[in-house]
């Protein structure tokens, strides 16, 4: 079943963060997943199933100068024990949904190059690689 997160849904998105190797804590997840359930610019849909959540979505409303607006799966977990099953196509059927609600034309998604199990799954729900990139972080250092 796909539904919007709940602020109680933060541990099982936690675990599951931390299943697919993200450095989550408890207290990052709940404190982020409450800012974006404040805002309408995000959706967050879990696959559950009872208390237990198969797979998390994050898709923003984004905003660019050169591109105008677009939607943006900025973020996609499916557990081990679930993947292969429908659950990610699920989930991304209803970022797209609600990307189409919004009056937004396109959907877009980042892959990691070494998520290689990712590449065939997007391409078999139909998006194309539009472009290969690197991705750089610098540390900022408050004042």
């Amino acid at each position: 079943m796909i539904r919007p997160a709940r602020p109680d849904d933060a541990t099982e998105i936690t675990r599951l963060s931390v299943e697919l190797g993200y450095p989550a804590t408890l207290a990052a997840t709940s404190a982020n997943l409450a800012t974006l359930l404040g805002s309408a610019r995000y959706l967050v849909s879990v696959a559950a199933e009872g208390p237990r959540l198969l797979g998390w979505a994050v898709v923003e409303r984004r905003l660019s100068l050169e591109s105008g607006e677009r939607a943006e799966l900025t973020g996609l977990v499916v557990s081990a024990s679930a993947r292969r099953k429908g659950v990610g196509r699920a989930l991304v059927s209803a970022a797209e949904r609600w990307g189409s609600e919004q009056g937004l034309a396109s959907m877009y998604v980042r892959s990691n190059v070494a998520r290689l199990e990712s590449h065939p799954f997007y391409i078999g729900l139909g998006y194309f690689r539009k472009k290969t990139q690197h991705t750089y972080e610098k540390p900022l250092v408050a004042g």
